[in-house]
């Protein structure tokens, strides 16, 4: 004949497990469902980042970065592009030697621009530039006078 208190004793334990299993089951969705929040959430801020880091981009082209005397005494950084360069001269029908006498260098140099194997210094490109914001007519009337 069992004994009245192991009976009791494993009637008490089953009730507590069947107690413990159903708070565990509240729990556990409670759980799930921050984890399901916190996703939507570190979503919505890397969306709200990569929009901000857009909106920053274009601000910096729009408006100089710095307003300080020696950063407008330099001028904007300028980059360079050989396919620019070589799509801009064919663009103007020039060769590399007369496009060379607009920039104030040889026409080699203007091939090795080109091709890669060389880049300008930051006067040449505040020449290079120049030389882009002119149309074909003011190119023709520079190469003749010069």
């Amino acid at each position: 004949m069992p004994n009245i208190a192991s009976i009791l004793k494993a009637e008490i334990s089953r009730v507590a497990r069947k107690e413990v299993r159903a708070e565990i089951d509240i729990l556990k969705k409670a759980s799930a469902n921050h984890r399901a929040s916190i996703a939507a959430l570190r979503r919505q801020v890397s969306a709200l980042e990569k929009e901000l880091r857009r909106a920053a981009k274009g601000s910096a082209r729009r408006a100089p970065a710095d307003d300080s005397g020696d950063a407008n005494e330099a001028g904007p950084k300028r980059r360079f592009s050989a396919t620019r360069l070589a799509a801009h001269r064919s663009k103007l029908d020039l060769s590399a030697a007369s496009y060379g006498k607009l920039v104030g260098v040889s026409g080699q140099t203007i091939y090795h621009w080109e091709q890669g194997k060389a880049r300008p210094r930051a006067a040449q490109l505040e020449k290079l530039a120049a030389v882009r914001e002119l149309g074909k007519h003011e190119v023709a009337e520079r190469l003749e006078t010069a």
